[in-house]
C-alpha cells in the first residue's frame, strides 16, 4: 500500500512578529500631508510675526530719536537767515557779508562729507553722530560772540566742518539697521525732520529775535539757545544708540540673529573695496551726484528765497509771511512720509524719486504763468516744496545698488558735491533776480533743474541683491 504524503507547505502567520498594521490608503496620506501643511503654515506665520515685531521694535526705538537729532541739527540752516536781521542792525553786516558767510559753511561742509561717511562705515556711525552733534552745538553757541565779519566767516567755516559728518553717518547707520523693505520708509521718517525744522524754526527764531534778555541781543540768544540742545542730545545719543544689531542688548538673541542674517542676505554681491576715484568713475555714482545736485539747487533756492518770494507776491506783513511760509513745509512733510511709504510698499525707487521733481516743475511753471494771488502763491509754493519728497527715496538707493564700501564712499561723495548747490542755488537765483528785476529767470532755471533731475532718476539702475530679486522698477 502506497502512502499518500501531502506536499502542502505548512502556513505560518508572520503577522505575530509585527505590530498591528493596516495598509494605508491614499486618503490617509492626504490627511497626513494636510496636517503637515497646517504645521508649516503655522511655523511660517509665527516667523513672519516675529520678523514684523523685530522690525517694529527697531523702528520705534531708533527713528523718533534720530528724527529729533536731525531737527536740532538742521535748525541752523533757517535760523541764520533770521539772525542776519539782528546782525545787520547791531553789527552793520551787509548782504555780501551774509552771502559769503552762508557760502563758506558749505565749503568746509562739502570737503569733509566723504571722510565723515568713511569714518562712519569703518569706525562707528554712532560715534560720528555723537561727535558731530556735540561739536556743532558748541560752535553754534560760540557764534553768539562774533563781532566782525572775519569772526563770522571762521565760525561758519568751522560749523560746516563739524556738521559735515552727521548726514552721511545717519544714512550709513540706517543701512545697518533697516532691511530694504523698510529703508526708504525709515529714511523718509528721518528726513521728515527737514520740513519740520523749517516749520519750527521760523516762528521760534522770530520770537527769540524780538527779545533782548539781560541786555544781550536776541540774535546772540538765538545762536546760544540753538547750540545747547545739540550738545545735550549728542551726549544722550552716545548712551542711547547702538552701532550694530549684533551689539543690541535691547533685542533678543533671536531678533539679533534674524535682522543680522536678513541684512547680510540683502547686501550686494560685489563687496570689493572702493576708493573715491573709483566711485567717481562709476556712471551710477555720477548720475546720482548730478541728480542730487539739481534737486539741492532747487531745495536751497526755495528755502532761502521762499519768504522773499511770498513777501513780494503777497505784500503781507513779516509776521503773516512767517506763518504762511510754514504751510508749504507742512505739505512737504506729508509728501515725504507718503512717498517713502509708497516706495517701500511697491518696492520701487526710480519713479518715486522722479515724480516729486516733475510735480515741482509743474508748480514752478504755474507760478510763472498763472495770475498771482495769496492763496494761489501759497498753493503753488506748496507744490514746489513737494520736491523734498525726492529725498527719502533717493537716499535709499545708494545702499541698495552699490557694495558696502562703494556705498559708504558714494553717500559722502554724493552729498558733498550736491551740497555745493547750497551756495550755487541761492546765489544764482539772487543774481538773476538782481539782473532781471523779477523771479521769472530764476524760476526757469529751477524748472530745467527739476526736469533734468527727474529724467536722470529714471535712468538709475535697479537694485540686485542676495535674497531679494530686485527692487521693482518701471
Amino acid at each position: 500500500m502506497r502512502c499518500c504524503v501531502s506536499h502542502t507547505a505548512p502556513h505560518f502567520d508572520w503577522s505575530i512578529l509585527q505590530p498591528d498594521y493596516t495598509p494605508a490608503c491614499s486618503s490617509d496620506f492626504e490627511k497626513a500631508s494636510q496636517v503637515t501643511g497646517v504645521h508649516s503654515h503655522a511655523i511660517a506665520a509665527d516667523a513672519a510675526s516675529a520678523a514684523e515685531h523685530t522690525r517694529r521694535h527697531i523702528a520705534v526705538r531708533l527713528l523718533p530719536f534720530v528724527f529729533v537729532l536731525y531737527i536740532t541739527n538742521y535748525l541752523d540752516r533757517t535760523s541764520v537767515a533770521y539772525a542776519a536781521i539782528g546782525m545787520a542792525r547791531d553789527l552793520g553786516f551787509d548782504d555780501r557779508v551774509f552771502g559769503l558767510g552762508i557760502g563758506i559753511f558749505f565749503l568746509s561742509y562739502v570737503a569733509l562729507q566723504i571722510p565723515g561717511a568713511m569714518l562712519a562705515q569703518r569706525w562707528s556711525a554712532r560715534g560720528m553722530i555723537c561727535a558731530t552733534m556735540i561739536v556743532s552745538g558748541l560752535l553754534t553757541a560760540l557764534t553768539a560772540i562774533v563781532h566782525t565779519p572775519a569772526q563770522l566767516y571762521l565760525a561758519r567755516f568751522l560749523l560746516g566742518a563739524a556738521e559735515a559728518g552727521f548726514f552721511p553717518s545717519v544714512i550709513v547707520y540706517l543701512g545697518h539697521w533697516f532691511i530694504q523693505e523698510d529703508r526708504a520708509k525709515a529714511t523718509s521718517n528721518f528726513m521728515a525732520a527737514i520740513p519740520v525744522s523749517l516749520v519750527i524754526a521760523s516762528p521760534l527764531a522770530g520770537w527769540i529775535l524780538s527779545h533782548n534778555w539781560f541786555a544781550i541781543e536776541g540774535w546772540r540768544w538765538l545762536f546760544f539757545l540753538e547750540g545747547i540742545p545739540a550738545i545735550l542730545l549728542g551726549i544722550v545719543a552716545f548712551c542711547f544708540l547702538t552701532d550694530r544689531p549684533g551689539q543690541a542688548r535691547w533685542l533678543t538673541a533671536d531678533q539679533r540673529q534674524w535682522i543680522t542674517g536678513t541684512l547680510e542676505k540683502e547686501k550686494p554681491l560685489s563687496r570689493h573695496s572702493t576708493s573715491i576715484g573709483q566711485a567717481l568713475r562709476s556712471r551710477t555714482v555720477l548720475l546720482l551726484i548730478t541728480a542730487a545736485f539739481l534737486q539741492y539747487f532747487i531745495g536751497y533756492s526755495v528755502i532761502f528765497w521762499l519768504p522773499t518770494i511770498l513777501k513780494n507776491r503777497s505784500g503781507l506783513s513779516d509776521a503773516q509771511v512767517g506763518l504762511l511760509g510754514a504751510m508749504p513745509y507742512v505739505v512737504a512733510l506729508f509728501a515725504m512720509l507718503f512717498n517713502g511709504w509708497h516706495s517701500d510698499r511697491n518696492r520701487e525707487r526710480r519713479w518715486h524719486a522722479a515724480a516729486p521733481l516733475l510735480i515741482a516743475a509743474t508748480g514752478l511753471l504755474c507760478l510763472t504763468s498763472l495770475p498771482s494771488s495769496n492763496v494761489m502763491s501759497v498753493l503753488l509754493l506748496s507744490v514746489i516744496c513737494m520736491a523734498m519728497a525726492f529725498l527719502p527715496v533717493f537716499w535709499a538707493i545708494p545702499t541698495e545698488i552699490l557694495s558696502d564700501s562703494k556705498a559708504a564712499v558714494a553717500v559722502g561723495t554724493i552729498n558733498a558735491l550736491a551740497s555745493l548747490a547750497g551756495f550755487a542755488g541761492p546765489y544764482a537765483f539772487g543774481y538773476l533776480r538782481a539782473e532781471t528785476g523779477s523771479f521769472v529767470a530764476g524760476f526757469a532755471v529751477l524748472i530745467f533743474c527739476a526736469l533734468a533731475a527727474g529724467i536722470l532718476m529714471l535712468l538709475t539702475p535697479a537694485a540686485q541683491s542676495r535674497g531679494l530679486k530686485s527692487v521693482t522698477s518701471t
